[in-house]
């Protein structure tokens, strides 16, 4: 099959995160099994405008405000009638391509925005975008749908979307689980773990209020920060983290490469999450695959990769006292700890991309 597909960021793309790693895993496998593929996505600075990756093509247009626009006119001039199917990815903004592409199309949903544009968004674009999100979603309901969770999917039967039109796939990760658990030893101390990029609606900030009140408990507990924190957001973090009486048990390293991830991920304790919303938690399930729970907020996408009291701890509330609370509950338990380390570690192992791609070609094959 020849496969179009529109989407806002690419693999290479600085701001490329889990979405982008599902895209790339899926159309690799594609092209390895004889399928052409062509992605339409965002120009970014020092990115080529046309690449081959891994077997696939990608066709980088305009900026990531642009690029809707520049996509459609390129496929217009360019494309009309090349695919078979034609996915449209959406990322807080669809590209429309039901209004235009004549081809067989499915839409790709990780996650709906909804509260995200508050948290990500300046006042009066937050609003806007939140009060038009149910319209342009409304007008797209008729259409198929691939997503990856069932947090993502009743948010989608809200906006009228069809039952018998949504299908979801099985996330991946690029992690190779451990052989075993008993191959990696933790650090010395309790320590914790917050990863990925430090922006207002991971509310990283409130990881750092959480360990705070735990230190009061758990005297030794240390704090680990990775991720890109060049945002206004991020800057406020490093200010109150400079400014907080446990400076010297906290240790900010910046954004880190994949190698050093897999480490931290398999001698931290615990890692934390408290997004505001995912399309599935793919860090959680790499936690996992390196014999480290995960203790995190009650948010879409989170709850569908955590199985609760099992494979790790949701906390009751989503505010860093209670976070800070189930931290403790499951420090003070070493068995307890030791049982939902070992089983998050075997249901990781259920997680990959072999398995998304076969979700997700037997989906397209069916259009």
């Amino acid at each position: 099959m020849k496969i179009l597909w529109f989407t806002w960021k690419d693999i290479k793309n600085p701001l490329a995160g889990g979405a982008e790693v599902v895209g790339y895993e899926i159309a690799k496998q594609l092209t390895s099994n004889g399928h052409e593929v062509i992605f339409l996505v965002a120009g970014f600075k020092n990115g080529l405008s046309k690449e081959i990756i891994d077997g696939y093509a990608v066709i980088r247009l305009g900026n990531k405000w642009t690029v809707y626009w520049q996509a459609y006119k390129y496929y217009k001039k360019n494309l009309i009638g090349w695919a078979d199917v034609v996915i449209d990815e959406v990322n807080t903004i669809p590209f429309f391509t039901t209004f235009y592409v004549k081809e067989k199309k499915i839409l790709f949903f990780h996650q709906l925005c909804r509260e995200i544009w508050f948290y990500e968004s300046f006042f009066p674009l937050n609003l806007i975008g939140y009060l038009l999100e149910p319209f342009y979603l409304w007008s797209l309901s008729d259409g198929k749908v691939i997503t990856v969770s069932e947090s993502t999917k009743n948010d989608l039967l809200k906006c009228d979307f069809k039952l018998p039109n949504i299908n979801i796939i099985s996330e991946g990760i690029n992690l190779k689980p451990l052989e075993d658990l008993n191959t990696v030893e933790k650090f010395t101390s309790p320590t914790l773990l917050s990863i990925g990029s430090i922006r207002q609606m991971k509310r990283t900030i409130d990881i750092l209020k959480a360990f705070e009140i735990l230190k009061k408990k758990v005297k030794d507990a240390k704090l680990i920060i990775a991720g890109n924190a060049e945002s206004r957001y991020g800057r406020k973090l490093l200010h109150l983290l400079n400014r907080s009486i446990y400076k010297k048990d906290i240790e900010y390293l910046g954004k880190i490469s994949s190698i050093e991830k897999e480490k931290l991920m398999q001698k931290s304790h615990i890692l934390l999450i408290t997004s505001v919303k995912e399309g599935w938690g793919l860090v959680v399930t790499e936690a996992n695959s390196q014999g480290t729970p995960v203790v995190a907020y009650d948010a879409d996408g989170i709850r569908d990769s955590i199985q609760n009291g099992e494979t790790g701890i949701i906390s009751r509330e989503n505010n860093p006292e209670s976070l800070s609370d189930s931290v403790m509950d499951i420090f003070k338990d070493k068995n307890r700890y030791e049982k939902i380390r070992e089983t998050a570690w075997r249901k990781s192992k259920e997680i990959n991309f072999e398995r998304s791609y076969n979700d997700f070609i037997k989906i397209i094959e069916n259009i």
